[in-house]
């Protein structure tokens, strides 16, 4: 589809002890499974990363934040300055399950709005959702007045906002998987164990 996909792989991985996106599920590094996922839907896959030798392996187009330590918004406005595309995907790197099928399907939702929001089981996820490239602008105001929230960010635009039974109806049948993100070692076993029965 003429959109892009944009993998966020900035965090610190604190609570993880390592690097999240190069666990291992089944020989293959988590970064590398969703780039797999998100290819059968998308032409142009971007990677946000302070890190890139990291993952030179993956073959992707890598950018850097402009605006180092100021959390996942720089990310967000990194990529979408990036990319190529008027419409674009943003997942962070913890979400091990995305899904390509309700990705695309969030995108195809955009039309006029400035973005396209999943709302599961009352928790918002603006980190697996669809961006207008025109929203690096407002990211760029919130990151240069000190406001790091995207929350605060999403207040101004003009955001349509999916609920549980949207998200059924756009390819979300498993939402509690694809929106499951992992960021202890505890996570990552209940992921890999998840992994083993569904596949």
């Amino acid at each position: 589809m003429k959109a892009g996909a944009i993998i966020l792989a900035g965090g610190k991985s604190s609570r993880m002890g390592t690097n999240k996106a190069l666990l291992k599920f089944h020989e293959k590094s988590n970064i590398e499974r969703m780039k797999d996922e998100l290819q059968q839907v998308f032409d142009d896959i971007i990677l946000v990363t302070n890190d890139p030798e990291s993952y030179q392996f993956l073959h992707l187009k890598s950018v850097t934040d402009q605006y180092p330590g100021s959390g996942p918004l720089a990310g967000i406005h990194a990529g979408l300055e990036a990319s190529d595309y008027e419409e674009n995907f943003i997942v962070a790197c913890d979400m091990p399950f995305v899904s390509a099928e309700l990705a695309g399907n969030l995108v195809k939702a955009l039309k006029h709005h400035d973005a396209v929001v999943p709302v599961s089981d009352g928790r918002e996820h603006p980190l697996f959702a669809a961006y207008q490239k025109r929203v690096a602008r407002d990211a760029v105001k919130c990151l240069e007045d000190g406001n790091l929230r995207i929350r605060h960010m999403l207040a101004k635009l003009d955001v349509r906002y999916l609920e549980d039974s949207d998200l059924q109806l756009y390819g979300g049948s498993n939402l509690e998987r694809i929106f499951f993100n992992m960021n202890h070692p505890e996570e990552y076993e209940a992921a890999k164990k998840w992994m083993e029965s569904g596949e």
